[in-house]
């Protein structure tokens, strides 16, 4: 193990439909390095796209086992980034939202996870539809990058804002990123 207690975990979150998987992977591209896919999309193309709050405790769960593996992957390369597309703060979010409840296991695990960077996606792209997309509406979107904004501001792990579009986006993130680390 290289480098576990310099490694930067960089979390990339946001409403659905704002770049997050496509940014993870331009930004594990420009950096060198592999970034943690996000679950739910895995598990919902597997199981459909019909879903209830105990599955939203599965997901989460998933989530983490395939952090951990990254982490893993990562601490044996040459890199201190790993990219992370989604955390138990999305998972907190999901199931507030549709659930007006959240499992305790999403909140303990939020309290122990440590990371150093979040990037919150701004809904400046337009909403694209696909399957398992469930809030094209604006008001929607507005809601949820409030509350995300909301969580972002009420923790200390550092973070910024990322919008724009095509390259744009990814050159700002990077920029965010290059500051918070040096």
């Amino acid at each position: 193990m290289n480098n576990l207690q310099s490694l930067k975990k960089i979390v990339v979150l946001g409403p659905e439909s704002t770049g997050k998987s496509t940014l993870c992977a331009q930004l594990a591209k420009h950096y060198d390095t592999i970034y943690c896919e996000e679950y739910a999309r895995t598990y919902l193309s597997k199981e459909g796209t019909k879903y209830n709050y105990e599955n939203l405790l599965t997901i989460a769960k998933g989530q983490l086992d395939l952090e951990e593996e990254a982490i893993k992957k990562v601490a044996v390369s040459n890199n201190n980034k790993l990219i992370i597309d989604t955390d138990m703060y999305v998972m907190k979010v999901w199931c507030e939202y549709v659930f007006n409840n959240c499992h305790p296991f999403i909140l303990e695990q939020i309290n122990h996870r440590q990371y150093d960077f979040y990037l919150l996606c701004n809904i400046d792209l337009q909403w694209t539809a696909d399957e398992m997309r469930e809030y094209p509406d604006e008001k929607p979107r507005q809601e949820l990058l409030s509350i995300y904004k909301d969580i972002l501001i009420n923790q200390n792990t550092p973070w910024g804002l990322v919008g724009g579009q095509g390259d744009t986006r990814l050159r700002n993130a990077i920029q965010l990123i290059d500051t918070a680390f040096p």
